[in-house]
């Protein structure tokens, strides 16, 4: 009976020493996506370089989620968001409804570039998430904020300056 105490000792010693799996720490920027029309969301926009050195983008909005499936959508915009006819750079994967949120790797965009997650902490641009993907609702953006080179405080946020973009993507 005493061996049962001493062994427990023993493989509690030599579990506690083994080494952790270090998980890899990811790189990942963040910035705020501000309420835009009279719904009430808000969000973050979040870049994570991917241990395959891949880049992709979390999209997470705050507010009321819905029972039954239903999409937003997204667009990674050049330049501010005050800017007019603000071409689209990457059309984002839609925001379900259910989750509030979406991933999208960022691949190629509309001007031929592939942006690093580098390039994308200086990019200049925006995002903007619209009610629909067309018709009337297309023109309500539920949330908008500007990324990387862009002001991106709340204290510069004046949804009077936000241009609505074109649903057409280049192609």
């Amino acid at each position: 009976m005493k061996k049962i105490p001493f062994i427990s000792v023993l493989v509690l010693a030599f579990t506690g020493c083994q080494p952790e799996e270090n998980s890899p720490e990811i790189q990942s920027v963040s910035y705020p996506l501000y309420q835009t029309g009279e719904y009430a969301f808000d969000g973050t926009a979040t870049f994570e370089l991917r241990e395959d050195a891949v880049v992709e983008l979390l999209i997470q909005l705050n507010g009321v989620n819905s029972m039954d499936p239903y999409f937003y959508t997204g667009h990674l915009h050049f330049g501010s968001l005050d800017e007019e006819d603000a071409t689209i750079a990457q059309l984002l994967s839609p925001i379900d409804s259910r989750t509030l949120q979406s991933r999208t790797v960022i691949g190629k965009l509309s001007n031929g570039n592939e942006p690093d997650f580098e390039t994308l902490k200086n990019f200049d641009g925006h995002i903007k998430i619209h009610l629909a993907d067309q018709g009337p609702d297309y023109d309500i953006i539920l949330v908008s904020g500007n990324i990387g080179s862009n002001d991106t405080s709340l204290q510069n946020f004046n949804t009077n300056k936000i241009a609505l973009c074109s649903p057409n993507y280049p192609e």
